[in-house]
């Protein structure tokens, strides 16, 4: 019965071809998350500059807010996953 279990190889033991896939898939991913976040704090500067003639700064600011906060997390995840490799 024992014998009849598929086997399970650990991380180190992944096939170099599937690594370097893996790789690849997690650096794009990476890469776009970065280009993401700077969209955003370009777009969340942007809206703050016409909200001010309008006088609509607080929400603005609030939404640079959350927008550094992803960047902070995104970061985060970025060093958990390198040192995980």
């Amino acid at each position: 019965m024992a014998s009849e279990l598929p086997t399970v190889l650990p991380m180190a033991t992944m096939p170099p071809e599937i690594q370097n896939k893996l790789n690849d898939v997690v650096t794009w991913v990476q890469t776009i998350a970065y280009i993401i976040c700077g969209l955003g704090i370009v777009i969340a500067g942007g809206m703050m500059a016409i909200g001010q003639r309008r006088g609509e700064g607080g929400e603005h600011a609030a939404r640079l807010g959350w927008v550094l906060a992803a960047c902070i997390v995104i970061g985060a995840a970025n060093g958990l996953v390198t040192a995980l490799r």
